[in-house]
């Protein structure tokens, strides 16, 4: 569904516990294990990411949540005492009610909502270098990726599917006080590296 996620009730309850639980924990075991002082959240945690339940239209996603506010005092409180968060994929929406929202999404709202105290960047890491021209070709990445451009390889399908929200939290963190964005693999985190690529509007 344009690169989105339908969750019913017991879908719900695994990713909570495959999200929230196994991944997000060793995660943050792998982060202490670089003297890292990490600690995992969801969305609920500190009414961190309020969100609320997306309507149903023509398609009804379920328990997947749209993010309404980021509790970015919430979240400084966790930086300015040097713990460094690790959020999964799930958000709550006030009323007791756990939702699945897209990752790309969570993070592109925390982004922004951290943008209002700090120079925040962006990154999307995948098991691409980055957007390409065309997906059998693993080296044509996209350099440099504005509206435009984006626009035309939509139009020609070359992205699609997943990649659209991906690209759309983009520009929207890029509109709404990221500073800088980037998708690519996790070697694009390293100074040496250069293959990734760069979203502007």
């Amino acid at each position: 569904m344009a690169g989105r996620r339908i969750t019913d009730a017991s879908t719900l309850e695994i990713i909570t516990m495959v999200y929230g639980g196994l991944v997000n924990k060793n995660i943050v075991a792998k982060l202490q294990a670089l003297q890292i002082d990490a600690i995992g959240l969801t969305g609920a945690d500190a009414n961190s990411i309020h969100a609320e339940k997306r309507p149903v239209t023509k398609i009804n996603y379920g328990f997947v949540g749209d993010v309404k506010e980021v509790n970015s005092n919430a979240i400084d409180t966790l930086i300015t005492a040097e713990f460094t968060p690790v959020f999964c994929a799930i958000t709550h929406d006030g009323n007791g009610q756990l939702l699945n929202t897209n990752a790309d999404t969570v993070a592109s709202q925390i982004a922004i909502g951290m943008s209002k105290r700090y120079d925040t960047a962006l990154y999307y890491c995948f098991e691409l270098d980055g957007v390409l021209r065309d997906f059998n070709d693993k080296a044509s990445v996209v350099q440099q990726l504005d509206t435009k451009t984006y626009q035309k390889l939509r139009t020609d399908g070359i992205i699609a599917d997943g990649m659209l929200p991906k690209l759309e939290n983009c520009f929207d963190a890029l509109k709404s006080g990221v500073s800088q964005v980037y998708i690519g693999n996790t070697g694009m985190l390293s100074k040496e590296n250069d293959n990734f690529t760069t979203i502007t509007l």
